[in-house]
């Protein structure tokens, strides 16, 4: 073969092989040249149809937040019980704020904001692809773009709206100034607490004109318009607060990276916490903490703050107007009529507060918040800073029934249980060590059945009990019951004394399920909320059933002993009832939670610094010596359930089902100061987890039906000696 055939040859295989390489079938559509020809198209048709939403889209008028309507709160019988939603708000111009007040906001939400040109392409997208794809509230936008939904559009959350924000913010961007930008931002962005703009947002939270704020106050401004509500301190759980200082530090370290702070002065910056909330005008008495319970529940349903504060809401509470009422007049009578709060100062520490609930429909029919909403915001109905005390002996013996619990003896637990009511006997079982005190050091003897300890509020038996169920599987029954888990919560025997935070609603609530023979009762204060474009979603209060109706019957049955002969003695009136009282560690807090078939109300004295900046002790302040749960809450919850009850309701009887009665026993009457504490001036002792002491042989004794009492139910005085009472190791006060 020549050269020339050779050759020939070779390009005909090298055309071969070309041909034999080449895309065939669907390959042939994803070529590297027609995928990028195609995104090439896509994006020149994606800049050409938003520039023909630039050209289609105006600037609109400024939306009608300066004609907000009203929200209009209705009792349950469709009176009026108060109207809000006044326009809070005041604008300033951008001059009167120092050029450090300013860029707290620029540091907070928009470091580049001087120089973009005012929209986020990054972060709009992200938020169009959330609200598409059902995420909800995600993605960042620039000042100018919040300025623009706050101005001109609204909070929808949809991708309409937020092609529009982007399109109108261009168009803002270049027709004003970027001051003017920021003030308008500044002035229309919603800070909680009611307020619209720096002005009454400096006003809420720092009782100051916005001129006049620092540098550090208006970081915490800056910072609540992430999430006024979760971030506002007085409001903020310790979660809230962490976020809300993290951001606080954001901001102004951002200001220092922005040249706009000194270091040395951002480094001597301290935490600026702000003034306690004040309500608004008209909202004085117990209205205020009505509307703030009902906002709250509301917000809880996904209705939040600002969409209530914007207005046009017609909200009807659950509030019986004649109930209410009868619930105010119980609390004048029996506490405030005999205290004298402008001139003593002891007398100015007492707080109350109450809730009442319908137990089978779960309706807050009544509730007391304090003296008014106008002296003293914080409302004492939904606090949850103070503990139950022994109110919360209840859930123990609920938790021992509803699992089936055994002593370290192995005797299952009710209420014809022996257990050692010896004053600081030490528990056994347990890796943490506690022998609590009973009140006044009462021994009780070695053989009390439980019934008889529940009557007398007997914290040794209580605490052992704990141990034999599990604070564990107590804590679990607990919360399926309806109380609120919190930081300050550990699973140790202490919480058989109720050591934990609690609300006179979250007790309601735990005391109506009992009622309501196990089924979950979740008060609720709104019966409904209804807007002319929305209404709100409303749960059933009455859930599932969390212990059993033998559980909760069982229960009712040794709380009627509680009444009938215990330390609840003064609620007992012309009506079945069961109940429990309690005291707290250094008489902070003193309760009286009951029931009758119908109507659940728990009652609550609080000792609180008059600044309400910390907790006091209720000694020596509504009578001599201690204050405790079976004294003025007791005789409240029976002033208002005597008033509260039809005659019809207050014939009706307790349907129990017990899983096995109590049995006569020889009763260790309660001491004079559980029925009366007027006479006790004995310092109260705190149950705290004592110094190891070596523990007895055995925890409880097989029940017995006729035990020989001990000197201490026969004669329930207590010891005495020429020194005055007892005291434990300690010196502090023990809770019952």
């Amino acid at each position: 073969m020549g050269r020339a055939e050779e050759r020939r040859a070779r390009q005909r295989d090298a055309r071969r092989a070309k041909k034999g390489t080449k895309p065939t079938g669907i390959r042939r559509f994803f070529t590297w040249k027609k995928m990028l020809g195609t995104f090439l198209g896509v994006c020149l048709l994606g800049m050409g149809a938003f520039f023909v939403l630039y050209l289609m889209v105006p600037v609109p008028a400024a939306n009608a937040h300066a004609e907000m309507e009203s929200n209009v709160y209705k009792y349950s019988d469709g009176t009026i019980l108060a109207r809000t939603g006044e326009y809070n708000r005041e604008i300033i111009g951008l001059e009167k704020l120092s050029e450090e007040v300013r860029y707290t906001f620029v540091a907070a939400e928009n470091k580049s904001f001087y120089k973009d040109n005012g929209i986020d392409f990054k972060g709009t997208t992200r938020g169009l692809l959330n609200t598409l794809s059902g995420k909800g509230k995600q993605g960042g936008s620039t000042i100018t773009q919040q300025y623009v939904k706050n101005y001109y559009l609204n909070q929808d959350q949809t991708a309409t709206r937020k092609l529009k924000e982007l399109v109108i913010a261009l168009k803002v961007d270049q027709e004003k100034s970027k001051d003017d930008i920021l003030a308008g931002y500044i002035n229309t962005s919603y800070y909680g607490r009611g307020a619209y703009g720096v002005q009454a947002a400096a006003q809420a939270y720092y009782g100051v004109d916005a001129e006049k704020l620092s540098v550090q106050q208006a970081a915490y401004l800056a910072a609540l318009l992430q999430a006024p509500n979760q971030y506002d301190w007085a409001l903020a759980s310790e979660t809230g607060k962490k976020l809300v200082t993290d951001r606080w530090n954001y901001v102004l370290d951002n200001m220092v990276e922005m040249g706009k702070l000194d270091s040395a002065k951002r480094a001597g910056l301290t935490f600026p916490q702000p003034n306690p909330p004040k309500a608004a005008p008209g909202m004085g008495g117990q209205a205020g903490y009505l509307v703030e319970a009902a906002n709250a529940e509301l917000a809880r349903a996904g209705i939040s703050e600002q969409d209530i504060k914007a207005g046009g809401w017609t909200i009807t509470l659950n509030i019986d107007p004649k109930r209410q009422k009868a619930l105010e007049n119980a609390v004048n009578k029996e506490l405030e009529a005999k205290l004298d709060r402008k001139k003593d100062k002891k007398d100015a520490t007492v707080q109350a507060g109450a809730t009442s609930v319908e137990a089978a429909t779960g309706r807050i029919v009544a509730m007391y918040g304090g003296v008014g909403a106008t002296e003293h915001w914080l409302s004492n109905a939904t606090r949850r800073d103070y503990q139950p005390a022994s109110t919360f002996k209840p859930i123990v013996l609920a938790s021992a029934l509803e699992n089936e619990s055994q002593t370290q003896d192995g005797q299952p637990i009710n209420l014809n249980t022996i257990y050692d009511g010896t004053s600081k006997r030490p528990v056994v079982g347990s890796d943490t060590p506690f022998a609590p005190e009973n009140e006044d050091d009462r021994d009780y003897g070695e053989e009390i059945t439980v019934q008889k300890a529940t009557n007398s509020s007997v914290n040794s038996v209580y605490a052992q009990m704990i141990v034999d169920v599990g604070p564990g599987d107590t804590k679990d029954t607990a919360l399926d019951l309806g109380m609120k888990d919190g930081d300050g919560w550990p699973e140790r025997p202490a919480m058989s004394l109720g050591t934990m935070g609690a609300s006179t609603v979250d007790m309601a609530g735990v005391y109506a399920t009992l009622d309501n023979h196990g089924k979950k009762v979740t008060p609720t204060i709104v019966k409904s909320a209804e807007h002319r474009a929305r209404k709100a979603d409303r749960k059933d209060p009455v859930g599932e059933q969390v212990v059993s109706r033998g559980t909760a019957d069982t229960v009712t049955a040794a709380m009627e002993g509680v009444v009938k002969e215990g330390s609840g003695r003064q609620a007992g009136g012309g009506y079945d009832a069961a109940g429990k009282t309690g005291t707290s560690e250094n008489n902070r807090s003193a309760w009286f939670v009951g029931y009758t078939p119908k109507l659940v109300t728990a009652v609550a004295l609080f000792g609180e610094q008059s600044d309400g900046t910390g907790q006091v002790t209720l000694t020596d302040t509504i009578n001599p010596g201690r204050a405790n749960g079976g004294g003025v809450p007791a005789r409240i919850w029976k002033a208002y359930t005597s008033a509260a009850l039809n005659s019809a309701d207050a014939r009706a009887k307790f349907d129990l089902e017990v899983k096995e009665p109590a049995r006569a026993q020889p009763d260790p009457s309660p001491s004079q100061s559980e029925i009366d504490p007027s006479p006790s001036r004995s310092e109260e002792r705190r149950e705290e987890e004592e110094p190891p002491v070596t523990p007895s042989t055995s925890s409880s004794r097989p029940p017995t039906n006729d035990p020989s009492p001990s000197r201490s139910e026969v004669d329930p005085s207590p010891s005495t000696s020429s020194s005055g009472p007892p005291t434990s190791p300690s010196g502090a006060s023990v809770p019952r």
